[in-house]
């Protein structure tokens, strides 16, 4: 185990729990697997399946943040990551086993962190393809709220361009 790694994730996170050291476990072995320095761009992405203390490792460990893009979320409710290298087009995506043992906190954070690679997750084929690289918009003005957003993010309704929350979308019940 990488010991400054556990210890910069926990002071990023704020405490040491089973879920950090699931996020740290799988930042370690995506940096050996692409052999990654921390991301400064957008070289390694990361796409979460889960919004919990594990993606704090991630981005302590590997520089994948939400405000470089290079942090996404797919939430599906998994503890599963899926790394992509842009430059070689290389994946890993990672799975929590379903038979973790049973163990009280301290422990299981102990066998998370040292156990071997294959007794904590499962490598699967990944279940999305790489995403695009982060892109700039326009930023455009809603014409309801008068607050500023991206453009991707209006709409066009009654001729006026609005913001998603002052959107009202048509739904028949479809």
């Amino acid at each position: 185990m990488d010991t400054n790694a556990w210890n910069a994730a926990v002071a990023f996170h704020g405490h040491a729990c089973p879920g950090l050291a699931i996020g740290v476990r799988a930042a370690l072995a995506a940096r050996d697997h692409f052999a990654a320095a921390r991301a400064e761009d957008e070289q390694l992405v990361c796409v979460c399946e889960n919004d919990a203390c594990g993606v704090d490792g991630i981005q302590a460990i590997l520089g994948c943040t939400a405000g470089k893009g290079n942090l996404l979320f797919r939430l599906r409710g998994r503890q599963a990551f899926t790394f992509f290298e842009r430059k070689s087009g290389r994946s890993l995506r990672l799975v929590l086993r379903a038979d973790i043992p049973d163990l009280p906190r301290a422990e299981k954070i102990e066998w998370l962190l040292n156990a071997p690679e294959e007794a904590v997750f499962r490598r699967t084929a990944p279940r999305c393809g790489m995403p695009e690289p982060a892109r700039l918009f326009r930023t455009c003005v809603c014409e309801v709220c008068g607050e500023p957003a991206a453009e991707y993010a209006m709409r066009l309704q009654d001729g006026r361009t609005v913001c998603l929350d002052c959107f009202s979308p048509y739904d028949r019940g479809w």
